[in-house]
């Protein structure tokens, strides 16, 4: 049984076209300096609820919730993680999973039985600012280009998304990402927006006139670009 680490109720903004709810797992293989789950990177965050309390809520919002979305950290970190799916997917529920591509086979494994309908992979950065981008300096890039070309294959619905920040992106980033995704169906470039739980400070996002640059960069290469946390 997994134990809960996070909970929101009901989202909008993290299912395109679906009224969902998000489950937060912690445990996480990168360090990207900018992430506002920090408190989930250990994996030591007591548990907000467990496995069947959060069953038990799912099915009293059966008829009202369009999807459960299963975050991190890193959920594909989880042995555990199976199990849970299938419970939700057993109370008829759709499920999308957040990775950021590091293991690419155990996300496979989960779509080959039946327990992933849509999946948002974090493209950190180009791959020669992959390492410094994710805080781990000697990243194995093979991994993450397995599971770039899993999802190009189009074997589940997803997108691609890159959390824009100003010490870390720039115009070169935008057009390599493009290049490396070529084909994709949708990419979202999300602005970092600074918050309490961002272990590091001095960080910043961008002018939304700066990130529609970034966009009209990236959209000879992909079919749906959009801009995502913009004010």
């Amino acid at each position: 049984m997994v134990d809960i680490q996070g909970l929101q109720k009901m989202t909008l903004l993290d299912w395109p076209g679906k009224l969902a709810c998000t489950v937060f797992l912690g445990g996480c293989d990168l360090r990207c300096p900018f992430c506002h789950n920090s408190e989930l990177l250990d994996g030591n965050l007591p548990a907000e609820l467990t496995q069947e309390e959060l069953l038990s809520l799912l099915r009293k919002r059966q008829g009202l919730l369009d999807g459960v979305c299963v975050t991190g950290g890193e959920p594909l970190l989880r042995p555990d993680l199976a199990g849970l799916l299938e419970d939700i997917k057993t109370l008829g529920y759709p499920v999308k999973l957040d990775t950021n591509g590091t293991h690419p086979d155990a996300l496979a494994g989960l779509w080959e039985r039946g327990m992933v309908d849509y999946v948002a992979m974090d493209v950190k950065n180009s791959p020669e600012r992959y390492g410094e981008t994710a805080g781990v300096p000697d990243l194995d890039l093979g991994p993450i280009r397995e599971s770039v070309a899993w999802l190009l294959a189009g074997h589940v619905d997803y997108e691609f998304r890159t959390t824009a920040v100003r010490q870390f992106h720039d115009a070169g980033a935008f057009r390599a990402i493009g290049a490396w995704i070529q084909g994709a169906r949708r990419y979202y470039i999300q602005n970092f927006v600074d918050r309490d739980t961002v272990a590091y400070g001095g960080l910043s996002g961008f002018e939304k006139q700066e990130l529609e640059g970034f966009a009209d960069l990236v959209r000879p290469f992909v079919n749906t670009v959009e801009l995502r946390s913009i004010r």
